[in-house]
């Protein structure tokens, strides 16, 4: 499967972002995704997984403020950004598996090109 991530730019600390993930090639309804980032100097970290509606999970630093949901009509998956904070800056990027999801970058087989998002003070 292929992975396009976009969505990604500049915004205001309170702002607001949706990025994007459109996935080609296989049937998308089997994969579980994952958005990861990776700010400057960092280490890839997770973010937010998704396999159906009711099977998400986010890390504790964006519990409350990032929503992630999917569309597999449109084999798109979405990562909704409110109340964005400076550490929130990275390069975002959207991961793909078989099965349940995880935590774990080493479990995901397909990866996007990552999309910048940039938070100003």
């Amino acid at each position: 499967v292929q992975l396009q991530a976009s969505g990604g730019g500049l915004v205001q600390a309170g702002g607001s972002l949706r990025l994007s993930c459109v996935a080609s090639g296989r049937t998308f309804s089997h994969y579980a995704v994952a958005w990861f980032r990776q700010g400057p100097g960092k280490e890839r970290e997770f973010v937010a997984s998704i396999k159906f509606s009711w099977s998400v999970n986010y890390a504790d630093s964006v519990k409350g403020r990032f929503t992630i949901s999917r569309d597999d009509a449109e084999n798109t998956v979405y990562l909704q950004m409110n109340s964005l904070k400076r550490e929130d800056t990275a390069v975002y990027y959207c991961a793909g598996k078989l099965g349940s999801w995880s935590t774990i970058l080493a479990e995901y087989e397909y990866w996007g090109h990552g999309t910048q998002v940039t938070v100003s003070s």
